[in-house]
């Protein structure tokens, strides 16, 4: 069930958000290579590991901060 939610949260990181992040510049040079399903797979993973790293640590998202690869 959530991972249908986090698909959905990276179609729209891909197809429909304007806000810059590393993240989203990640998926969409991923999105060139790979096609936008298995993109939108790979960031919804991205997403997971982020949200984990942040509950351990306590702390907020900051988009500008780059992605790593």
């Amino acid at each position: 069930m959530c991972g249908g939610l986090l698909f959905k949260a990276a179609t729209v990181i891909l197809a429909r958000s304007s806000a810059e992040s590393g993240l989203r510049r990640w998926g969409l040079k991923l999105r060139e290579r790979v096609g936008f399903k298995r993109a939108a797979v790979a960031v919804a993973r991205k997403l997971v590991v982020i949200m984990h790293a942040l509950l351990k640590a306590g702390t907020f998202f900051d988009r500008s901060i780059g992605a790593a690869a």
